[in-house]
């Protein structure tokens, strides 16, 4: 039987830069101030938007009055979607290929109404997709959907109720440590996409292996 394959979408598909965000609000800000918001944690206001409790233009008001911005919409929006890379072509392929030979997809993303629109803009000039990267899959839940957001649990068990999938028998693709912690915890099998390991790279070997889990890269060793 093949595996159910729930993927996340930045650092997994899309190539994602988390330093270029902070960076491009820091030069906005008057203060000089940094936006708290990274990989392994983010300030309550991006929560808020990722959950759909804040619309873009409260979002852009928030970010204002917590950072001290002087600037434009357009501004804002350029800093917000400083982060966001390419979509390499042979991930969509990837994708289009595990569907053709039999595996069920579907994305589980934090992310905002924003960041869904830029991608989808993006994935339309350059493949000409006409839904975005659903396109590629069965089903994609976004967090500002749901109304959750990862590490939380009852975003994933939205995701296989919805999906109709059992844990064990599904693979979660994923590159951030806390969301990869509670998948575990709620007994889905993983693969940690902690670098350099790439999508194109590990999955099929993961898919080979399970339900044994791909081994993670091990750590440099201090000098």
């Amino acid at each position: 039987m093949l595996p159910n394959l729930l993927f996340d979408f930045g650092g997994v598909l899309i190539d994602i830069d988390y330093d270029r965000t902070p960076e491009a609000f820091r030069r906005l800000s008057r203060a000089g101030r940094a936006a708290e918001y990274a990989q392994a944690s983010q300030a309550e206001l991006f929560d808020q938007f990722e959950t759909g409790h804040l619309s873009p233009a409260g979002f852009r008001a928030g970010l204002r009055a917590a950072y001290d911005l002087d600037a434009t919409d357009a501004q804002i929006d350029a800093a917000w979607h400083a982060l966001l890379l390419d979509v390499p072509a042979e991930r969509l392929a990837l994708l289009g290929e595990l569907r053709r030979t039999g595996y069920a997809t579907a994305l589980l993303s934090n992310t905002n109404a924003l960041h869904i629109a830029e991608i989808n803009r993006r994935l339309a000039l350059k493949y000409g997709f006409k839904n975005g990267i659903a396109d590629c899959l069965d089903r994609v839940f976004y967090s500002q959907e749901v109304g959750l957001r990862k590490p939380g649990e009852e975003i994933f068990r939205h995701a296989l109720r919805e999906m109709n999938w059992q844990p064990a028998e599904t693979l979660f693709i994923e590159d951030s440590p806390q969301h990869i912690a509670t998948a575990r915890r709620l007994g889905l099998r993983v693969l940690h996409l902690a670098p350099p390991l790439t999508l194109t790279t590990a999955l099929p070997e993961a898919l080979r292996v399970f339900p044994r889990e791909y081994p993670e890269p091990l750590a440099p060793t201090p000098a």
